[in-house]
């Protein structure tokens, strides 16, 4: 049978497939980092006097791209169900008698396979934080922005108390860092070494074993380790899981901009250019498009997700065919984190913002959204409960009478003899935002001081 490049089309990736994800987890990457494992241990074998430097040399040489042939190496590997054996091969025969003999040298598959899938993981998170810097920094902006942009919060889909749509958007960014922490952990958790033979003792590497996988891990700008992790997934399943979260707080983030972008609402869109969101036969919609992929991909990825703790199932030494499932679900997972980003960032830096809505908004159902505050404004004068009863019954009268709150209130009031409680000015939604302006604040100082894995992973390799 022909081996085959060929995968099920999917409309998604047509819409939102990451090119930097896309590229990490390419074939031709995919082949490259299994060159860099092979010269890598090479390379350290010959330090450790395991082979010639000579022959590590030679070997050096072969590990280059030009030498694969991509459609004999996915026919081999067909065959014989993983690609290193023919990956191999292919650099044997570009070298003479001798150091033929001495590429691969006392590795296993899953040695080269694992280290070169670390490598990838490795830049598909710092990718991913290169993103997030850039969507962070896009909400910080419109959360400063926005800060003092009154609206009303909702909860259970209803208005509820005014906040404002910067303090909203904080939010969103405040969990944008802990999910920038998240990344960073996983990163170191992905980025180690796998160099221990076949059946995990490193016992075919002979006495030099710690030596040579420690050099190795240098050589690739991995962390080393004493301990195999052939079977330990949890690393992978780390990764999942920051992927799948990520795409989720994005989703939240969706959410939000479709559920304010009703008709109904009308509060914040997407950004706008011709026929952007347009319907085939309704001409007035403007569709959330963007948000919709972000939900879509969200749920996606959760789905995903739990594949991921079954791959932690692999037992004794070797997986047999739980290994198989990560090929398709860590790459993927990464390219929807990457497209979930990429859509977020349209968002994120061209929203179209209606503060005036928002402030028509706020009149609705006559101005029932300040019943707390008109609540807790008599509670000094009355007491809580007695005050919550009085508000309760004018909230009742404007509502079924279509009149506003403050009036109904004032009218309840004079009926119980309470009128000469209520002050002057009755509290009005600027004046019930509470920490809105410190919310925004500590958001936005908390994300400017957050760090780029980028300089945390250049600080760490100078130590």
């Amino acid at each position: 049978m022909v081996a085959t490049h060929n995968a099920p089309f999917s409309m998604l990736w047509q819409f939102a497939g990451n090119a930097t994800q896309c590229e990490i987890y390419s074939a031709q990457n995919t082949i490259d980092s299994l060159l860099r494992v092979e010269a890598a241990l090479a390379q350290a074998q010959g330090e450790q006097g395991v082979i010639s430097v000579q022959d590590a040399t030679a070997i050096k040489g072969a590990c280059v791209a030009e030498n694969i042939d991509h459609d004999e190496l996915w026919a081999s590997a067909r065959n014989v169900g993983y690609p290193i054996f023919g990956l191999v091969r292919q650099i044997s025969e570009h070298l003479p008698e001798g150091p033929d003999g001495r590429v691969h040298y006392g590795a296993t598959t899953q040695d080269i396979m694992d280290s070169g899938l670390a490598l990838q993981m490795s830049a598909s998170l710092e990718a991913l934080d290169a993103q997030l810097q850039r969507l962070g920094d896009a909400l910080a902006t419109q959360a400063d922005r926005y800060k003092d942009a009154v609206m009303a919060g909702r909860t259970h889909a209803q208005q509820a108390v005014p906040t404002t749509f910067g303090a909203s958007i904080a939010v969103v960014l405040d969990e944008l860092r802990r999910q920038r922490e998240r990344i960073a952990s996983a990163h170191e958790s992905v980025r180690v070494i796998s160099m221990f033979g076949a059946g995990g003792t490193n016992a075919a590497q002979g006495p030099h074993s710690i030596q040579v996988r420690g050099r190795v891990a240098e050589l690739l700008g991995l962390r080393d380790t004493d301990v195999p992790w052939h079977v330990d997934r949890d690393r992978l399943s780390e990764y999942g899981f920051v992927c799948a979260t990520l795409c989720g707080s994005l989703a939240k983030l969706a959410r939000d901009i479709v559920d304010l972008s009703r008709t109904e609402i009308g509060e914040v869109f997407e950004p706008f250019n011709e026929h952007r969101g347009a319907s085939s036969t309704m001409p007035q919609k403007v569709n959330p498009i963007s948000s919709e992929l972000i939900i879509g991909i969200s749920a996606s990825a959760s789905a995903l997700l739990s594949a991921f703790t079954r791959i932690q199932e692999a037992g004794h030494q070797r997986a047999a065919g739980e290994w198989q499932a990560e090929w398709l679900i860590v790459p993927t997972i990464g390219a929807l984190a990457g497209s979930a980003l990429d859509e977020a960032i349209v968002i994120a830096e061209g929203m179209r913002v209606d503060t005036e809505r928002m402030k028509a908004n706020l009149r609705l159902d006559g101005g029932l959204i300040m019943a707390e505050a008109q609540m807790i404004q008599l509670a000094d004068h009355m007491g809580r409960e007695h005050a919550h009863d009085l508000v309760y019954a004018a909230s009742e009268r404007a509502r079924a009478q279509g009149t506003v709150l403050g009036e109904a209130l004032r009218e309840v009031a004079d009926e119980q003899g309470k009128g000469q409680l209520l002050p002057d000015h009755l509290v009005v939604p600027q004046d019930y935002v509470g920490e809105a302006s410190h919310i925004v604040e500590t958001a936005i100082s908390n994300w400017q001081g957050s760090t780029p894995l980028a300089a945390a992973t250049e600080h760490a390799a100078r130590r």
